[in-house]
């Protein structure tokens, strides 16, 4: 895979992109490493545990198309951003579902979460990860719910504070909440 000439000037190093489900954050990402004009990679963080997520994992596939390189990284993103190809721009989809594999696994999710933040610092290229906005609701009926919402905010935030750009997505909308928005995209 070559790089690619760099269409965006200033392509930001970290770019959080969070919203709610089915918001379009995901396709919002991808436009935004397309846009760079750099080789695309894309870490996925999805199992697929049924035929439901099967499917969802082969619609989004189909939708971004053959033109990247895919990592599937369920647990170990520091990893999969070490092999992350040379001049790529990669798209990370998404944090939420990495946490919840953290959890699910009893993993201490404050280490995991300081370990990535690292990995993202000293990424070699451009990083878009994507989250979900999970603290907008009620609060969850049960203990590991709430849980899982106070570690997806706490993450959300680590990431945001170091983060170049932060976009949230609404209804596919996307909306720069810090650093200049990339202006074919917004």
């Amino acid at each position: 895979m070559t790089a690619q000439k760099n269409h965006m000037t200033d392509f930001p190093h970290l770019t959080l992109v969070v919203g709610g489900a089915r918001s379009g954050k995901s396709r919002f990402a991808e436009r935004l490493v397309q846009a760079s004009g750099l080789a695309r990679c894309y870490i996925a963080t999805a199992q697929a545990y049924d035929d439901e997520m099967r499917d969802r994992i082969a619609q989004h596939q189909e939708d971004r198309g053959p033109n990247w390189h895919t990592i599937e990284a369920p647990m170990n993103l520091c990893a999969a951003l070490d092999t992350v190809p040379t001049g790529a721009a990669t798209l990370i989809d998404c944090a939420t579902l990495w946490l919840t594999n953290h959890l699910l696994a009893d993993s201490d999710l404050d280490a995991e979460g300081d370990k990535l933040l690292d990995a993202l610092a000293n990424s070699a290229g451009p990083i878009v990860i994507v989250s979900n906005e999970v603290g907008m609701g009620i609060v969850p009926e049960n203990k590991l719910a709430r849980l899982f919402r106070d570690a997806q905010g706490r993450l959300n935030q680590k990431i945001a504070a170091r983060a170049d750009l932060v976009v949230t997505v609404i209804a596919g909308l996307p909306l720069a909440l810090k650093g200049p928005m990339p202006k074919d995209l917004s």
